[in-house]
């Protein structure tokens, strides 16, 4: 069981005009005011809070710091946007997480850094510097958590992506060709997929993997990549999380 504190909350969103999100933050006992903490942002944020999937974040993130591995971390973990008026009956709770996580924009970031974190870290003491925050994500998430990072280094300089959706779904599968072609961003990344992941009319998620951490080596990216035997699920994730966790948020110099 986790020590900290978890909250839930619901946010409604005028950059996604017309939806809302639950999204969750953990504050962890070693949490202090005077101390900038670290944070970690999460996409599809129920999949590393429930109880029934593997990952577990914030009894992984207490012993990491109880250990003193990392400093102490904020999480924030955030559901995709559904519509509060849907326009058609068959309109379902994720309908609009493909829109915000595969899209190639700067949107999902704008709507991160000016919208949601103002008021999920109102009153804490978070750390400004990009290797102290790091985005998240599963599958399109995965992607997205590379995209925001993408597009503001500035804010965010990790990522850590499980089974990330880099193929044809909404033009995610020409970051590495992106990568190879503009100079390269202060991102450290963490990456894992296995023999097993998605193969489909988009893509080869695998392979969509590869090519990542293949153009990455090309532009010299501090990286890690990870392939295994898995498929399209958190198994792999999980049993790397603590030390895809304690390598982001380690030494640079």
């Amino acid at each position: 069981m986790y020590q900290g504190t978890l909250s839930q909350h619901s946010f409604h969103s005028k950059i996604y005009a017309g939806t809302s999100r639950d999204y969750w933050l953990y504050i962890p006992k070693q949490y202090q005011e005077d101390i900038p903490a670290n944070l970690m942002i999460f996409q599809d944020g129920f999949y590393y809070l429930d109880e029934n999937k593997p990952m577990q974040v914030p009894v992984v993130i207490d012993r990491l710091m109880a250990e003193g591995k990392i400093p102490a971390t904020v999480c924030v973990f955030i559901n995709p946007g559904v519509f509060e008026q849907p326009s058609k009956p068959e309109h379902h709770p994720d309908s609009q997480r493909s829109l915000e996580y595969d899209s190639v924009s700067d949107q999902y970031t704008r709507f991160l850094s000016q919208e949601l974190l103002p008021e999920a870290l109102a009153g804490l003491n978070i750390s400004n510097e990009p290797k102290h925050r790091t985005t998240v994500g599963f599958s399109s998430g995965g992607i997205c958590a590379w995209t925001v990072a993408w597009f503001r280094s500035d804010l965010f300089g990790n990522v850590l992506s499980h089974c990330g959706s880099f193929v044809d779904i909404r033009g995610g599968g020409k970051y590495p060709y992106m990568i190879r072609n503009e100079h390269a961003k202060p991102i450290r990344m963490f990456f894992q997929s296995g023999e097993n992941d998605l193969d489909t009319r988009y893509g080869n998620w695998a392979l969509g993997n590869q090519q990542m951490a293949a153009a990455l080596k090309f532009k010299h990216y501090d990286f890690r990549f990870e392939f295994g035997t898995e498929g399209h699920n958190l198994v792999h994730g999980a049993e790397l999380l603590a030390s895809s966790i304690e390598w982001l948020f380690g030494n640079r110099d």
